[in-house]
């Protein structure tokens, strides 16, 4: 039967006109469909034509073979419950945390996240970096107590029990070394050049309400805070710190913590350098002054040009690193790349990132991947096409202070190289014909 909706009657009813109305409203879209798909059709060819199409079984050439049917749908997998812990894929087993070739495995030692295999903001708690000063010690969590003395009204013993008792909060922080990366070291890939940063999820107790718990009294200005770990790491906290955002933490990404990273109980201080936040923690004194400890003192200072050494340099300042394509990774041809990286800052959110792909000549501003969160990890991106010439790479970061991201140069020539800590500088990488991505400094 014929369509009447497409008759022209000059005698046509209302309803004659509805139907017309909407039979010409089908057209229209039929139309805008076929146009649609036609599109798409020269898009995919376009994409082809530069080695960027995803071939499907759709889009496949007529006559091409089938999709061959894998092993892995031939016979049943693995049992359910077969490993009651997960496990990585057998196909990822170079993902793991990083040593250094200059790195000793001694007691006092790092272990750097994989940065340039990880994705998001994230890092699994089997790939957070590690530092310890005498190494890792078995804590049985039904024996572990936290002593809060000093200039407290009423001095308490807390046990794991009873600190998870306390009402609990889950943050995303990042957490980072004071000494990443050095002055010195100029690393081969992202994990060398800044893998003592992770970023992790941390449940736990504010540490504001431990010590309202025990009552301040007036003359409290500091907390010192001791490890129950063979070195007694003993560092100095602000007071300010401790009622702010600082945390008494206890599981990390949804599970109890690792005992790399200070099972059953640490303290956990945003923004501030790593060593600050004790693991193990096993004592918290309050105090009118800092105890000068040897973390404090003889290490984690820094050492300035004129030979005087700056002390209690707590936060850790706005940085980025392009993680992909970083060293010891190779572009897969010309064409289009996604620059990738992230940025953090102990200010507080990260606002910008800027790439350079000529060497820090001319700029271009990043996205933000969200979340993005105050004193975390953030994901930035920025498609570019690479023509397959040499070329140099970096980032620069912005935090809501105001503060930009300083080059080497910048930054050694207010400090100058004796020092050992916080070095924030921006991570060159250069890319060569081959597509062969190392450190530009190297």
């Amino acid at each position: 039967m014929p369509d009447v909706s497409f008759v022209s009657d000059t005698h046509s009813t209302p309803a004659a006109e509805t139907r017309q109305d909407a039979g010409l409203a089908r057209a229209d879209t039929r139309q805008a469909r076929r146009g649609f798909l036609r599109k798409s059709a020269q898009t995919i060819t376009g994409l082809a034509a530069t080695g960027l199409a995803v071939r499907t079984a759709a889009a496949a050439d007529p006559g091409t073979a089938p999709l061959p049917v894998p092993e892995s749908m031939k016979k049943p997998g693995a049992l359910t419950g077969s490993a009651l812990y997960g496990h990585p894929s057998e196909f990822e087993k170079k993902v793991v945390r990083h040593l250094r070739p200059t790195d000793k495995q001694y007691f006092s030692s790092s272990t750097r996240s994989p940065l340039q295999e990880l994705d998001g903001i994230i890092t699994p708690n089997g790939l957070f970096y590690e530092r310890h000063h005498n190494g890792i010690p078995t804590i049985d969590p039904a024996q572990h107590k936290l002593m809060v003395h000093g200039l407290v009204d009423t001095p308490l013993l807390f046990t794991m029990e009873q600190i998870r008792r306390f009402p609990s909060q889950s943050r995303i922080y990042f957490l980072e070394c004071s000494g990443n990366p050095g002055y010195t070291v100029y690393g081969k890939t992202a994990a060398e050049a800044n893998g003592l940063v992770s970023c992790a999820e941390w449940t736990g107790v504010p540490l504001k309400t431990i010590l309202e718990e025990a009552g301040l009294q007036p003359d409290a200005k500091w907390v010192i805070a001791e490890g129950a770990d063979g070195a007694g790491m003993t560092r100095s906290i602000p007071l300010e710190k401790c009622l702010d955002d600082a945390m008494l933490v206890y599981s990390q990404n949804g599970e109890r913590l690792r005992p790399e990273q200070g099972y059953p109980l640490r303290v956990l201080l945003p923004g501030y350098e790593g060593n600050m936040s004790i693991k193990w923690v096993r004592r918290l004194q309050v105090a009118d002054k800092p105890v000068h400890s040897r973390e404090e003192t003889s290490k984690y200072t820094d050492l300035q040009a004129d030979g005087k050494a700056r002390e209690f340099t707590y936060i850790m300042e706005a940085k980025s690193i392009i993680t992909a394509p970083s060293g010891g990774q190779k572009m897969p041809g010309t064409g289009f790349c996604e620059i990738t990286g992230i940025a953090w800052s102990g200010k507080g959110k990260i606002t910008r990132v800027d790439v350079s792909v000529d060497d820090g000549k001319t700029w271009q501003q990043a996205s933000l991947q969200e979340p993005v969160l105050s004193k975390a990890l953030t994901r930035f991106r920025l498609p570019w096409n690479w023509d397959g010439k040499p070329a140099v790479i970096l980032s620069r970061a912005t935090d809501e202070t105001g503060y930009v991201q300083p080059t080497l140069e910048a930054l050694t020539a207010v400090r100058g190289v004796n020092g050992t800590y916080h070095n924030n500088a921006m991570t060159a990488w250069r890319i060569a014909e081959t597509g062969e991505v190392t450190n530009a400094r190297l």
